[in-house]
């Protein structure tokens, strides 16, 4: 199925075909697409600049670059209903286009009472179902169309005069990921990009789609360095098992509490790539007032995803390498060097956070520690990082360094229509509410 657009007033019309991927056909050709062409969401830049990486600003004149790891599916797969549709353009069979769309049950942030049909009792309903759409990528030489004027020279480049005209490539992708994630029942669809990408940002929020920014989640990383971070005496860290830890977030972080938490928590916490849940605990109980705690789990994402820090001064280059030199020669000094992040690196996630009490803050910077010795003995792991929102408290609390940290991300959201018509009546407005006490941001599909 496709649709017809004109690449100029009176041109022959042209057809994109909008199809589903197929592994052993289109696999090679949507890892070249990846690799070589400008994105149209999550903030990936021109391949010339960075060969398609996402791009977080950080410090001025430094970026923080984040890569996928080779598999188109790597940020759906968890999703129980996912797809991967790609473009064809015109007589081609070439790829010129591709967007991945998940659907997934995640918490409103609030209890909203709705009437049971068949009751007169109100019952509780916390979880909607929303969809993402990710990774949006048109071919360099399908974005415009050049056509140059039947009197222009052909070799007279001075005179000749190029009319560039969009393809409606990415358009037609966006509406077809949308018109999948409708007919699954997604009542939201959701994006994420950077600020600074304002090509994205016209194409979602822009009169086609009007998506509403939304949300601005905080990256914040801290790096991994050789020697083990000391933890206080006073603090203790017990590892929950994933039944424990499931119910652990259920009292302390329901989900009328937290925004997108993700319906199945239990199943994120028992997958073979969170490598614990931690509650942090005072060791003699509270002198006065609460007890406090602090709790969050660390995901691996070193085998999914590469960070790699760009347009560092030559000086600070130089100065980190002396400091690595140093700290391998004269270990005794317990140098926190810093690894090299200037090359691509891993990183390790930390999610669920959730602190309480007057200590809650030192608490989960315990944890914070502690997620940094258990990251020292995976030798791929140079960061340590959390996405929070901004207004979460935890966000103050968590350890990071500016260089490793970003504000960029925007996260944008709309209300799909059903079959064409009007937008879902069955649930309020949430792209105009305010935002919940907790962000939670699944490493799932970061």
């Amino acid at each position: 199925m496709g649709v017809m657009c004109e690449a100029e007033a009176g041109a022959k019309k042209t057809m994109i075909r909008v199809r589903e991927f197929d592994v052993g056909r289109d696999l090679r050709a949507v890892e070249e697409l990846e690799r070589r062409c400008q994105v149209g969401m999550s903030g990936d830049q021109n391949p010339d600049d960075n060969g398609g990486a996402r791009k977080k600003k950080t410090k001025k004149g430094m970026s923080l670059y984040v890569e996928q790891i080779g598999d188109p599916f790597s940020r759906i797969r968890h999703a129980p209903d996912h797809v991967i549709l790609v473009a064809e353009y015109g007589d081609e069979e070439d790829i010129v286009g591709v967007i991945k769309a998940c659907t997934r049950m995640v918490s409103r942030g609030k209890t909203k009472k709705k009437q049971s049909p068949s009751s007169s009792k109100q019952q509780c309903h916390q979880f909607v179902k929303v969809a993402c759409l990710l990774g949006l990528r048109v071919s360099p030489s399908h974005r415009c169309k050049h056509i140059a004027p039947s009197n222009a020279s052909k070799h007279d480049s001075a005179l000749t005069q190029i009319i560039c005209r969009r393809l409606g490539i990415a358009s037609e992708l966006v509406r077809r990921a949308e018109s999948w994630s409708a007919s699954r029942g997604a009542s939201h669809a959701t994006m994420a990009t950077t600020a600074s990408n304002t090509a994205s940002l016209a194409l979602f929020t822009g009169p086609r789609f009007a998506y509403a920014p939304f949300r601005r989640p905080v990256f914040l990383g801290h790096p991994v360095h050789r020697h083990r971070a000391r933890l206080p005496r006073a603090h203790r860290v017990l590892r929950l098992p994933p039944p424990l830890a499931a119910a652990a977030y259920a009292a302390l972080l329901p989900p009328a509490a937290a925004e997108f938490q993700p319906a199945d928590l239990p199943a994120l916490l028992a997958h073979k790539l969170t490598l614990g849940t931690y509650l942090a605990i005072e060791r003699s109980g509270p002198a006065r007032g609460p007890p406090s705690y602090a709790l969050l789990s660390v995901w691996d994402a070193t085998r999914s995803l590469r960070l790699r820090v760009g347009g560092a001064p030559t000086l600070l280059r130089a100065s980190l390498a002396a400091a690595r030199a140093l700290d391998r020669n004269a270990p005794w000094l317990q140098l926190p060097s810093v690894p090299d992040i200037f090359r691509p690196f891993g990183t390790y996630l930390l999610y669920g956070l959730r602190m309480s009490g007057p200590e809650g803050p030192a608490l989960l910077r315990t944890l914070c520690r502690h997620a940094h010795n258990v990251a020292r003995k995976n030798p791929a792991c140079a960061v340590v990082a959390a996405d929070l929102g901004p207004d979460d408290p935890a966000a103050a609390a968590v350890p990071h360094w500016p260089r490793f940290s970003s504000d960029e991300d925007v996260w944008c959201i709309k209300k799909l229509r059903v079959n064409g018509g009007n937008a879902r009546d069955d649930d309020d407005d949430w792209t105009a509410s305010s935002p919940a006490g907790v962000l939670f941001v699944d490493p799932r599909e970061f």
